[in-house]
């Protein structure tokens, strides 16, 4: 199993509507991603300053099956739409579970 985790900190200017637009956005990934075994997200609640805003968990079978999903029109797409216009900072990591 191969997982893939990665956090956006938006900009002042993703206002409440985007924040949402994004969260729906990435529920639809997994109902358009076959390669996607499970999918998980979610924002950050606000206890502690400094947090990034919203966070992913993504598992797939293997790294050929992230890749696909990487290069998938359909993540393109919401990246290109959603996230980039809105995107501080991004952190990322992959890694296989053991």
């Amino acid at each position: 199993m191969f997982r893939h985790v990665v956090l956006f900190r938006l900009t002042e200017s993703a206002d409440s509507h985007v924040r949402e637009e994004i969260l729906n956005g990435l529920a639809l990934l997994p109902t358009q991603i076959p390669s996607i075994k499970r999918f998980v997200f979610g924002r950050d609640v606000g206890i502690a300053s400094g947090n990034f805003d919203i966070a992913v968990i993504a598992d797939f079978a293997d790294q050929a099956a992230y890749l696909e999903y990487s290069t998938h029109s359909a993540h393109v797409e919401f990246v290109r739409k959603y996230v980039r216009p809105y995107l501080q900072e991004r952190s990322a990591v992959q890694f296989e579970l053991t």
